[in-house]
Parts: structure tokens; sequence; C-alpha cells
């Protein structure tokens, strides 16, 4: 059987960064800001492009790399990005400009996510992306799921959290959050969802028609 810890590697190092994206990358890297790698934000372009999404959601804006990413599936998305940390939001608005994306296609808003998300219209996004605090994840994805419109895609970093999920002797608060996440999803029928081993897991679900 192939290696497949090589297979993994081959695939995350498949999907190449322009430079303003490595430019977020490296002020990521200064600020002490966990990235998506650039296989995960492949995913988020692909998921862009196939829905062809409008309206998108990010719970945690970073310095901008997986803003970058999202916008990068589409030329006409709009992205609301939340973040509570204005020196992660000034280094994203600064990686939106190097891109020369329009400033009418982002809105960075400052605040926790599940207080921003509580106050958005139902049904009126494509895609909501959570990578933000682990302590209201559960609250958010309630949010997201009202949030996304019925053949929308609700996709979660993290999701098998330093490979520790799959482990049963790893019993620690962070990894219980996503196995609750995992089972929300197994146990919910208005989803169809996948997980995928990508950069350290993310878990995509579509909201089922006429949901």
């Amino acid at each position: 059987m192939a290696d497949k810890i090589s297979s993994w590697k081959f695939t995350e190092d498949f999907s190449n960064e322009p430079e303003s994206f490595r430019n977020a990358r490296g002020r990521a890297e200064e600020l002490g800001v966990e990235c998506i790698t650039p296989s995960v934000g492949a995913h988020l372009a692909i998921l862009v492009s196939a829905l062809g999404a409008k309206a998108i959601v990010e719970a945690g804006t970073g310095t901008g790399l997986s803003g970058l990413w999202l916008l990068s599936g589409s030329a006409t998305a709009v992205l609301a990005t939340i973040d509570t940390e204005s020196e992660f939001q000034t280094a994203a608005k600064k990686a939106f400009g190097e891109a020369k994306i329009a400033a009418n296609r982002t809105r960075v808003i400052s605040g926790r996510a599940i207080d921003v998300m509580s106050n958005m219209a139902d049904a009126a996004y494509d895609l909501v992306f959570l990578d933000a605090d682990r302590e209201t994840l559960e609250e958010q994805l309630r949010e997201a799921s009202r949030l996304l419109r019925p053949g929308g895609v609700v996709a979660i970093a993290h999701a098998l959290w330093r490979d520790r999920v799959p482990d049963p002797a790893m019993r620690d608060d962070a990894t219980a959050v996503y196995r609750d996440v995992l089972r929300f999803f197994s146990n919910n029928d208005d989803f169809i969802s996948v997980l995928s081993p990508a950069g350290d897991g993310l878990l995509i679900a579509s909201k089922k028609a006429g949901q």
C-alpha cells in the first residue's frame, strides 16, 4: 500500500499560492495566527466556484488568507468576514488591497462571530466558513444553518483537530467540540456532509434543498 503520509503531503503541496496570498501568510506568522493550508484554501475556492456563490460569511478573518482563497473562486462574490482582533483586520484589509480586491466585495466586521451572525438574514448566504473561536462553535453552526440558502454549504476548519478526533483516547475539551460537530452532521438529515483530511481536517456540509 502506498505511503498515505506522502500522499497527504503531495496533495498539500499541489496548490500554489499567488504572491499576495504568501504575503498574507507571512503576516499571519508574524502575528501568531494559524492559517489554513493551501489545500484547504483550494477546497474553499472550488466550493465558491461550484456554488456560483454570491454571498459568503467567514467567521475568523485572521490576516485575510482564507478570505483571499474564498474570493478567488468568483469574480463577483461578496465576503462578510468577522473577527474580534483589530490588528488582524488591518492586516486582512492590506491583503485584500494587495490582491486588488474591489472594496465593495469585502465587509470586515468587528465582533464575536456568534453575535454578528445572529443579526444576519435568514437563508441569504451561499457559503459559511467557520474558523473562529471553538467555545461557541456549536452556536455558530446553528446560526450558519439558519443563514444558508437551500443548497448552500457550511465548511468547518480543524475538523480533525491535530489528528486527535479519530483517537478515542483523546478526550480534551477541544477534541470533544469537534466530535460533537461531526455527530451533529452524522445525525442531521437536513445536510449532506463529507470530511476531508485536507490541512487539519475540513468538514463540508451542504444544506438539502427544501430544508
